[in-house]
């Protein structure tokens, strides 16, 4: 799938192409078989060319993410012939990679594709978050929104792991049941059911807790205002994306509460997952427990089926209304 038109708000079938190549594979390079990619939220800005925290996709070339593959030829020891990996080249059907641009992963107990959610850089993108930038304490309030995302559904559950009581704000009403009944969640809001924060505020008198010690933001926009406004004295928010504003074609106005950081002592980080790599040992050694333990789920929706569907895919992922979890695209039956 290569990028052949740079979008201009929300994205269109016309921006990309299918493109059918032939492909080598240069001696001491590994031939993986893709069976399942991601779309994510952060493609939208690659498809751009301002400026961002990672380098634009290029027009006329294919497109890269997180996907899973099965190893179909190799001459290296580490990298076996039928191994299972995880690798950035998706958005294709084969690719010749580096022995070292492959992960070999463990599947014992668990799916390949838990190692796109909740053991993949979405899990690590949840637990970075909390622990690392907002400093998650037991039994403390986090609020999550799009907390039916990928990322926004592990944040919970390992929030709810900690003791914490979790809040969560979804699409739709179905959306918040299930955040409630699948990922634990204390209880969940649909935003479009009033202003966020008298939805918010209503939260937390059902919860009985006087107000947020943490915010992890995944949305920006209305849903950070409300969370600034409804946070205890010390609280700290992790900014983690802001999809409210990822097609905005006009400059979008920050919260309008930022002198209640000050007197609330508040603290607001924005965080890049890739700035934490070293911690990915204490990440998985915590969360593959609490995943094969049955205390984490890894929930994922399908939202297409074959390398012409994914772009598709994708543009279900922004439009939001028909996902929960990890948005993948299976690439072979």
């Amino acid at each position: 799938m290569h990028l052949v038109r740079r979008p201009v708000g929300t994205p269109v079938p016309d921006d990309v192409d299918v493109v059918t190549t032939d492909l080598v594979v240069e001696p001491g390079q590994v031939l993986v078989r893709n069976t399942v990619m991601s779309v994510e939220p952060y493609m939208r800005g690659r498809m751009s060319e301002g400026t961002s925290y990672v380098e634009p996709y290029a027009l006329g070339e294919a497109m890269t993410g997180h996907a899973t593959g099965v190893v179909e030829r190799s001459d290296d020891a580490a990298v076996p012939v039928g191994s299972v990996v995880v690798h950035q080249h998706g958005w294709r059907e084969y690719a010749a990679l580096a022995p070292q641009d492959v992960e070999v992963v463990d599947i014992d107990g668990l799916k390949a594709t838990d190692h796109l959610g909740a053991l993949g850089q979405t899990g690590f993108t949840a637990w970075v978050g909390l622990n690392l930038v907002a400093g998650l304490q037991q039994e403390e309030t986090v609020f999550v929104s799009s907390a039916a995302g990928g990322v926004g559904a592990i944040a919970g559950q390992l929030a709810r792991a900690r003791g914490c009581t979790t809040i969560g704000s979804c699409g739709s009403a179905d959306k918040a049941k299930r955040v409630m009944g699948d990922f634990g969640f204390d209880t969940a809001f649909d935003y479009h059911d009033g202003p966020v924060r008298d939805l918010l505020a209503d939260a937390l008198k059902e919860v009985g807790r006087p107000g947020l010690d943490v915010y992890f933001d995944n949305v920006g926009a209305e849903h950070l205002e409300a969370a600034i406004r409804a946070m205890r004295d010390n609280g700290r928010i992790a900014l983690c994306g802001a999809i409210a504003v990822y097609n905005a074609t006009e400059p979008v106005p920050g919260p309008r509460n930022l002198l209640l950081m000050i007197w609330r002592r508040l603290r607001m980080e924005g965080f890049i997952v890739g700035d934490h790599d070293s911690r990915q040992p204490d990440f998985l050694a915590e969360v593959t427990a609490l995943v094969r333990e049955g205390r984490v789920v890894s929930p994922e929706t399908y939202v297409g089926h074959g390398i012409e569907e994914a772009f598709s895919g994708f543009l279900t992922l922004l439009d939001g209304r028909a996902v929960i979890g990890k948005a993948l695209v299976a690439l072979e039956d």
